[in-house]
């Protein structure tokens, strides 16, 4: 059973997955129906989680708007997501970045990774 399922997941792969790491600022580009018009909307934020693997991965993008915190959970292969724009790699030392929820400014920030 589980090896029929372990099929269907593989044609819903994207063939090209981008490498996200938490910390990350990315640019999400997402299409949006509105009506009978499709557009893309483009989500700028930080990684603040990444979870679980193949067909069912998704990432966590956390932003500031007008100053209310907006969160939105974007799967990895979803045909929705158009590409994902990485801006700048951050250096973080945790898996999920959950305490920048209780922050605002620059105190939100994530320092740069310098390579």
């Amino acid at each position: 059973m589980s090896e029929i399922i372990k099929e269907i997941e593989k044609e819903q792969l994207k063939e090209t997955a981008p490498e996200l790491n938490v910390g990350d600022t990315v640019k999400v580009h997402g299409k949006i129906k509105e009506g009978n018009r499709e557009r893309i909307q483009i989500f700028e934020g930080t990684i603040i989680k990444v979870q679980g693997t193949g067909a069912r991965a998704t990432f966590t993008v956390r932003k500031n708007s007008n100053g209310v915190g907006v969160e939105k959970t974007w799967p990895v292969h979803s045909p929705l997501v158009e590409k994902v724009e990485i801006v700048r790699h951050g250096k973080v030392r945790r898996a999920k970045l959950t305490y920048l929820r209780g922050r605002v400014g620059k105190a939100a920030k994530v320092k740069e990774k310098v390579k």
